[in-house]
This record gives structure tokens, sequence and C-alpha cells, in this order.
């Protein structure tokens, strides 16, 4: 019907031959097609153009959704859907919400990309539900009479509640109705209540009347009833919740909505307690679920370490188990514990049980591993632990929770400061003395309590690898004497909730030892391939303590300033010079110019990646001081590198690498400092470099690679032509220029492309010469020891 159109016509033919009654202009991220009316949404579609697999495009709606999670932001609609030119298909929301909750996806990927193993999984879901429960129309009066029936608008109706929406009305109530309700929510916990079951009290009522009396909170009126029990009498003795605001709050959030709901939904919205806890919360207690691939290779890694019979020699307590996901596919029920911290993730856990996960209901329990005393632990359990031959079988398989403390930046790279999640524990008490900075972690707090309370057993855990790494967390490795008996890392981001880009690694250490970590070597399954990971255990051996005996106290001569981050890869996007002066700011003088060319390049010239993301960069070998070849072509790197910020309109100009006559100005430069120091035409000055008084005078011209004249040669010509423009700057140096040709966005970025069809040749060979000198100087970095294989 609708052949040989684009797409975007076919949505508007479509709007107006079907849904001319319904608002189809609302935008929610990618998805193709949104029909809404009077603040509800009605379908969230894919439009594909021509004839299509209705299937496919179902689950790239799915993937879409998924992966900007709109569910959380936007009510979800009755039904997701996908047309082309002949068909139209509907699928109510409910029958494949399940999947936006699974716990061992990665929603990360391309959703147009169909040949990844989350779209296949995604199909095989849709192919099974849309089988079952799908609406396939080609367009007709069959099609009008369904949107007719089946999308309802009417006006004055109140929102129904169902599976679809609950979650998110849910979020709503968290921010209107949570903070009237007059309780000490820290208190409430201590009885296994959360705010989540208040919200049930709520959404399943009656004329604010909590129908049943099952639930751990009732609602009667205009008050709470809670934690209900009876005295000696028999009587009813339940403590009651009111409201601070006389329930104004509450009266006006509910009047939109039509509670309780359908029947048919009742049970089901009550069963999934468990979604019924904040994202913030589950990312502080540590929820970042193990995706299924990583859990199966882990227990593959297990079995190459302990033997293929471990399952039935070893003990296995997951004391950080969450729901418990990552003891699936674990074979012996009887030799498997699980603990933790929610009693409702136990429920969930006593829940898959019933629904036949290979586990037993008795060795799952919940448990504080940072507070509580072992004495509460099941007794069986206690004699395994209280036996030193039985402990050395025992396994401790875990991926703790990762939040972090007293940092600017949390390890989710969310910006937030986690305040509070690790410094109120008993084991931050027992040890933020003695190992400081670890403490801050709520994982090596885990680690630690192991290692004391737990000796001569084994850890196999997921986790980063900061507590390897980091030379903050030398006293926790000092204390954490143990054997690496293998492991593997992944990309953080396949993991559920986690946002940065960096390695978790799956770990396997045997704690009877009195080794201190110094270096190991993991396996890269992505890329087949291993990581050798290298301890950091004395500040003075980074590359800012380098830079440091480079700082030139004289300070007479500022031509520049550097920013200095901290030592790892992961800070690499933060080294930069510019004209201002920046936060942690270094000065840059005739007399150190060269070693901040030196340092700026071995911070960029390596690739960042998830593998390398928490490298530590290294103070160099002695060589690189003997290495001018080397030296200069860092000075080359800096010039033309994009970490170069130096801009005229903040001050003079002292990093123009050509004379006037090179690229024809208009008129003099300002400065000819860099020019000048290269020709070494600059006088000798005094230096005032601490341990560096012996320093050679730079007096003499520079003599560079072929690789970086090359790089001279092309940028010479870029400066050329920019010279050649109307109004150009005389001054500009090689941020301007970019800037000139390539604009700046809304926002006052620089663009990443420029119209100019000149200036980008000029630039790509620039961009080209700059890679064959980035591959002469990647070999020199390893060689002095900035980073180690």
């Amino acid at each position: 019907m609708y052949q040989n159109i684009r797409e975007e016509e076919l949505k508007n033919k479509l709007t107006q031959d079907y849904f001319k009654k319904f608002d189809c202009t609302k935008v929610i991220g990618n998805i193709d097609f949104c029909v809404s009316s009077h603040g509800r949404d009605h379908l969230w579609a894919e439009a594909k153009k021509g004839k299509s697999d209705i299937y496919k495009s179902l689950a790239q709606v799915i993937l879409t959704i998924g992966k900007a999670k709109a569910f959380n932001s936007h009510s979800p609609p009755s039904f997701i859907g996908a047309f082309d030119a002949e068909k139209i298909a509907f699928v109510a929301y409910n029958e494949i919400q399940d999947i936006f909750y699974t716990n061992d996806f990665n929603w990360n990927v391309t959703p147009s990309n169909q040949d990844t193993k989350e779209f296949a999984r995604v199909l095989e879901k849709v192919r099974d539900v849309a089988d079952k429960n799908s609406l396939l129309f080609e367009y007709g009066e069959a099609l009008a009479d369904f949107i007719k029936i089946g999308f309802d608008i009417k006006n004055d109706a109140k929102i129904t509640i169902d599976k679809n929406n609950f979650v998110v009305i849910y979020g709503k109530w968290l921010d209107k109705v949570k903070p009237t309700i007059a309780i000490e929510w820290d208190k409430v916990q201590g009885i296994d209540i959360i705010d989540g079951d208040f919200f049930l009290a709520d959404i399943l009522s009656e004329n604010n009347q909590t129908i049943g009396d099952k639930l751990n909170v009732l609602l009667n009126e205009n008050e709470y009833k809670l934690a209900r029990k009876t005295d000696q009498y028999g009587l009813d003795n339940s403590a009651t919740v009111s409201f601070n605001d006389g329930q104004k709050a509450h009266r006006q959030f509910w009047d939109i909505y039509d509670r309780p709901p359908a029947e048919e939904y009742q049970d089901f919205i009550v069963k999934r307690r468990d979604l019924l806890v904040p994202q913030d919360v589950r990312e502080r207690k540590g929820s970042f679920f193990t995706p299924r691939q990583w859990v199966e290779l882990s227990q593959q890694y297990l079995t190459d370490y302990l033997g293929v019979d471990w399952q039935d020699e070893y003990t296995i307590w997951d004391c950080a188990a969450g729901t418990g996901n990552l003891l699936n596919g674990l074979t012996n029920k009887y030799n498997v514990w699980a603990s933790t911290l929610d009693q409702a993730d136990v429920d969930a856990m006593h829940e898959r049980i019933t629904n036949g996960a290979n586990l037993l209901e008795s060795h799952v329990f919940q448990f504080d591993f940072l507070n509580d005393d072992f004495a509460k632990l099941p007794a069986k359990l206690q004699d395994i632990i209280n036996d030193p031959v039985k402990r050395k079988k025992l396994v401790v398989y875990i991926n703790p929770p990762y939040a972090e403390a007293a940092t600017k930046t949390t390890i989710l790279s969310t910006g937030e400061n986690k305040a509070g999640v690790a410094t109120q524990s008993q084991i931050n008490k027992d040890f933020s003395k003695t190992i400081g900075a670890a403490c801050n972690e709520l994982y090596t707090q885990f680690y630690l309590r192991m290692h004391r309370d737990l000796p001569d057993s084994k850890l196999a855990t997921f986790s980063n690898l900061k507590y390897v790494i980091s030379p903050s967390l030398f006293k926790f490795r000092d204390y954490f004497k143990v054997d690496f008996k293998g492991g593997f890392i992944c990309n953080a981001r396949t993991f559920d909730n986690v946002k940065g880009n960096f390695p978790i690694g799956f770990l396997m250490w045997d704690t009877d030892s009195d080794n201190m970590i110094e270096r190991i070597t993991v396996d890269v399954p992505e890329i087949k391939s291993v990581k050798t990971v290298n301890a950091i255990n004395s500040k003075k051996c980074l590359i800012n303590e380098y830079i440091r005996n480079h700082f030139d106290k004289q300070n007479d001569d500022i031509i520049g300033w550097l920013k200095i981050p901290n030592n790892q890869m992961q800070d690499q996007n933060s080294v930069f010079i510019s004209t201002q002066v920046t936060s942690r700011p270094t000065p840059i003088t005739p007399n150190n110019v060269i070693e901040m060319g030196v340092y700026l390049t071995a911070r960029h010239c390596i690739d960042l990646t998830w593998i390398n993301n928490n490298d530590q960069v290294r103070y160099p070998d002695n060589a690189v001081n003997t290495d001018t070849e080397f030296q200069n072509n860092c000075l080359a790197y800096l010039l033309f590198h994009t970490s170069n910020s130096i801009k005229s309109e903040h001050g003079t100009n002292h990093w123009i690498p050509f004379t006037e006559q090179e690229v024809n100005a208009k008129d003099d430069f300002e400065s000819h400092f860099m020019t000048d120091f290269i020709q070494g035409k600059l006088p000798p000055t005094d230096s005032n470099l601490g341990d560096n008084q012996d320093k050679i005078q730079r007096t003499t011209p520079l003599i560079f690679s072929p690789e970086a004249n090359a790089v001279f040669n092309a940028g010479r010509a870029l400066w050329r032509y920019y010279h050649q423009q109307d109004g150009a700057n005389v001054n500009a140096s090689y941020y301007d220029i970019r800037a000139h040709f390539q604009g700046r966005n809304k926002a006052g970025r620089m663009n990443s492309h420029s119209n100019d069809v000149e200036y980008t040749k000029l630039l790509n060979n620039l961009k080209s010469a700059m890679k064959a000198l980035t591959d002469k100087l990647v070999p020199k970095i390893y060689e002095y020891g900035f980073l180690l294989k």
C-alpha cells in the first residue's frame, strides 16, 4: 500500500490514515514512531520502508528501548510495534517487559546490528512471544477497527495501573510521596521493610484502604500499619505511620491513577517486589549483575585451577550473592551457600529455587558480611569455617559491591561521591587506621575480612583491578598477601549498570601465602590475548614524579601551562597545554619545554582502551635523558597534537613552529620563541630546576627524525593555507586554526569536521604524518619504561 516511499513519508502517511486522532509528534530517544494521547503512550514502534522482517524490526525496537532505558523516564506504552510498507505488528508491552530487567544482558550494543549475540537473543524472545501474542495487520479496515478499540482515547479516564507501568509509577512515587511519609527509613530496614512495601500498600488499595492483609505494610485511610504482630492477648499490635503534610501529596499523586490494578495484575506486582528498589540503592549496594558469559567462563577457570571434581570437593560461598546469578551453572547444590545483605534478594533467590534454581533454600540466607558476626551463619557453614582443614577447601566466589566513598569520581564514572557507603561498616572501622585508602572500597573490605577471618581459603572474585595496581592501595597489598592462580579480564561495559570503559577482572587467589602482589598475567578472551598487570608499590616510580623534577621554580619566562592529572592512563584526556592557568598547573619555560613534550607524548601516544585504562604511566629509565632525537620528536608531537590547546586570545602565542616567511604571514608574529628555540638561537638562561642544575642549555639546533620533519612539512602547508584566508589572525595557534575552519556547535564545542575541502585534505595529511611519528615513538615509550607490557 505504501510502496516506493521513504521512511519519513511512510510515518506521515500512517499518521494521516490511521492515527490522525492521536499525537504522533512525540520524540523518545531513537524510537522511530510514538503514538500518544492525553499524556499516555499507546505505541512505540520501529519503521522500515519497503518490505521487512517484522520479527527483526520488533527486536530492534526492544534493543532501542532497552539501550536508552526509556521505561525509566517515560511511562511504557500499551504496545510495542513494527511496520513497513505492507503491514504493521503489535505486541503488548507486558508480554516483553521482563527482558528489560534481565540481569545478564548487555544493552550497550547497537540496536540495528543484527550480528550481535544480544540481537539474536532478543530475536528468539520476540519470535516466541510474537507467534503467540502478536497482532499482525495488513493496512485496511481491520487495522482501523483495532486502533479504535485498542487505543483508549478517553480524556477523563484515570491512568490504569498494569504490568507495564507499575515500576515507572513507583519511581514517580519516590519523588512525590515517599518524602511525606513520617518515618526514619534507616530504622525500618532492620525489620525487612523497604519503601517499596509502602508503595505496594498504596497501589493495592481501594478508597485508601489496602485490599487483603498479607503485605508487610497496609494503608488504612490516612496512615500506614506495619510490622504486623499480635501481643500476648492475641490483639493487633501494629506500629502506625502517618504523613508529615496532612497526606496532601499522597492524595494529589494518587488522584490521577485508577487503583487497585486489575485483579489479573495484582499477584504479578506483589511477586515482583524485587523491582521496587531505587536504581541508586542497587548501585550503592553493589547489585551489578554478572553477565552469563563471564559466569560460565569463570567456572571453567575454577575447573582448570581446582580440577574437574572441584564442585564435589570444595565448598562454595557467595557472600555477596545479590539474587544469585553468579551461582547459575553450579551443579552440586549441597556444597553451595549464598548470602546477601537484603532480605528481598533472599526472597528472590527462594522464588528462583521454587522455579527450579539449583540451590538449597536452607543454604540461602540474609547476612551482612561486612558487619555481622560469623556466629549468625548456619551451623553447617560455621563448621566448615572453624575447621582449618575444611577451610582449605572453601572457595569464596563473589562479584562484590564496587561502590567507593571519599573520592571525587566513583568507579561508575557517575561523578558523584557515594558518601557513607564504605565508611560505616565494622570492617572499615577495624582496618581504616592500618590499611588506609583501601577501606574506601567496599569490595576490598570483603577481601580484608575474608583474608583475616577465613585464612587459607580460596578467593575467586570479579572486581576492578585497582587493588592490584593502584599505588594508593599499597598498604592493602602489604596485608593481603596471596598467590595468584589465574584469571581473565573483560570490559566493564558488559556488566549491567556499569558505565565506565575499564577492565573488570575475574581473578583467583590462594590466601595461604606470604607473597605480596607485584605482577600478574591475565587472559583477555575478547581479543584472544594476554595482559600483564603491574602493581605500583611506590609513588616515586610514577611519571608525575619525573615531571616534578623538571619544575622550573624560577618561573620568569612562562610560555604556557601543562595540566598534570593523576598517573593512570584513564586520565589521558586531562593532559594538555594551554595559555591560561588551569587547575593543578605546571609552568612551561624555556628550561623545561623539552621535558614537558616528553611527558605529554608519554601520556598521549598510546591509545587509551578499556584494557589499559588502569595502567599507571611510570618514571622513565635514565636512558631517555641521552636520546635527543626522541626528546626532539616529542616536542614535534606536542606541537601538532590536539592536546595543544594554546589560544592566542588568552595571551601571547609562543608556540608557532614556523617563521612568517615560511607561511606567508601578513604581519610579524608577536613571539618567535618556538622557531628560535628549535634553531638553537636562544641565549643561555639560568635555571632553577632542583636536581637538574647541570642541565645542558638548548643552544644548538634541534635535530628531528624524518617522521618528525614530515609532520613539520604537513603543518607548514596547513598554516600557509590558513594565512591565505581573509581576516586570518597573524598570531593564530594550531587550536585557533582548527577552530577557524571547523567552527563550533551550539554548545560552544569545536566541530569534528569542516566543509572546507582543501583544509580537510591538509589536515588529513597532517594526521597521517602524526600517525607515522606516533608509530616511531611508541616503541620508545615501552623501551624507556613509561609503560610496561
